[in-house]
């Protein structure tokens, strides 16, 4: 695409400023170098590549926080190139990995390795978590502060919960003298350990091990007594019980430095998802009830929850078709994450900035990140998406090299049209 580009004819939504109006986008050199009505009215240079987007609307590209990635180690499953084609027919344009990868990305070498590779594939930003505690063992603490010197964004231990409280507590305290983010999967170990879903009137029926709702609001009481001992930021991931998102409301309204996201599955669907033994729904930590579910739409929109991420986990079919209680965990979501986040807006529990800012601004925000606005000189990375468009989800479509998803044939409404990095068309839909 030329160095300078102009989005003609688009409604312009930026969540962190509320502009939502109709107009024009000019981008130089991969930056927004202007927006409002009618930039061409003066005429257009021959240099100008003008893309009329008829009305459809123009947003900031979306901020993934959570995503896996299989390299290094698990190719077979994903690789930062085919992660990041899905990214782009997702309208994601920032994924932010999670370090459990083999090897475990918690040292600086390995933080490096990512953003090398990312700038060399082109068609994604990709920022990195470090591990929490080194090999993600749960024991002894990574050197956070020289991490995140090379890049780190937050620390975590991706798919395990930090479950010795006083490591939990060094974690901590160690991360608020360099005012880093702690980002939590709550989930007490031992509550969850053998469990396949959630525990309730289906698990039975099913005879299927399940987890207590429990293990959440256990694990992240005890979290929110450490942040207040410690005054650390602290993120809790894919939250899912009503319990669990009642108690980080308490702790917002009483100060703490506490914040949350959710993922696309936990409003989406509900356990009756697992049907009969449906792995591709088997998921972690598992579907709840409806009630559940209510309630994280709820706290989506009463601003409880702060973001939401795809919870990308490719599965292949091997790890997959298996007895339900063998499976592997996880659902592959960066190209489904905005078109099953619009569902929100349209059964009207959301309005559609507010839908878009937890899917850039606030995400960006939280882990500090240049992304997720719309405005002069900011990099030019956006989505271009037909707001009521109706189709079906096709899992055989999706560019990700794992198909793992509950979501075949599900009807949407709201189509990717282009996604921009930098000011490069990256993704353009066919039709």
């Amino acid at each position: 695409m030329s160095a300078r580009t102009l989005f003609r004819n688009a409604r312009l939504l930026d969540p962190a400023s509320g502009l939502d109006r109709l107009g024009d986008l000019m981008v130089e050199n991969g930056k927004i170098a202007a927006l409002g009505p009618a930039l061409a009215r003066d005429g257009l240079g021959s240099d100008i590549v003008v893309v009329d987007c008829g009305g459809a609307c123009l947003a900031p590209g979306v901020v993934d926080i959570r995503v896996q990635l299989g390299e290094p180690g698990a190719e077979h499953k994903e690789t930062m190139a085919t992660g990041s084609l899905a990214a782009a027919a997702g309208g994601v344009t920032t994924m932010v990995a999670l370090p459990n990868t083999d090897p475990v990305i918690d040292e600086l070498a390995l933080v490096e390795f990512v953003a090398r590779r990312a700038r060399d594939i082109g068609l994604a930003n990709i920022r990195s978590y470090a591990a929490a505690t080194k090999g993600l063992k749960g024991r002894e603490l990574t050197e956070m502060g020289l991490l995140a010197a090379a890049g780190a964004v937050a620390f975590t231990d991706g798919t395990a919960a930090i479950a010795d409280t006083l490591v939990m507590r060094r974690a901590l305290s160690y991360a608020s003298t360099f005012d880093l983010l702690v980002v939590q999967h709550p989930e007490e170990p031992s509550l969850a350990m053998g469990g396949a879903m959630n525990e309730g009137e289906i698990a039975t029926r099913l005879g299927l091990p399940a987890i207590s709702p429990a293990a959440e609001i256990i694990m992240l009481e005890r979290d929110l007594r450490l942040v207040e001992i410690t005054g650390a930021r602290y993120h809790a991931a894919h939250v899912s019980t009503a319990a669990a998102i009642d108690a980080i409301r308490r702790a917002k309204a009483r100060g703490l430095n506490v914040t949350c996201d959710t993922a696309p599955h936990y409003f989406a669907l509900n356990e009756t998802a697992v049907g009969e033994y449906r792995t591709f729904a088997k998921v972690s930590p598992p579907l709840r009830s409806e009630t559940d579910r209510r309630a994280v739409v709820e706290g989506l929109a009463d601003g409880t929850i702060d973001a939401i991420a795809s919870d990308h986990a490719p599965q292949d079919q091997e790890s997959k078709r298996l007895p339900f209680a063998s499976a592997e965990y996880g659902i592959v979501g960066l190209e489904t994450l905005l078109p099953l986040a619009l569902e929100l807006y349209h059964n009207r529990h959301l309005g559609l900035l507010e839908v878009l800012r937890k899917l850039t601004a606030r995400p960006a925000e939280l882990l500090r990140l240049p992304a997720g606005r719309i405005e002069a000189g900011a990099s030019a990375d956006l989505v271009l998406f037909d707001l009521d468009r109706p189709w079906r989800i096709d899992v055989d479509a999706f560019r990700s090299k794992c198909k793992n998803a509950p979501y075949d044939g599900r009807p949407v409404q709201g189509r990717l049209i282009r996604t921009v990095l930098a000011g490069r068309s990256v993704f353009i839909a066919k039709g």
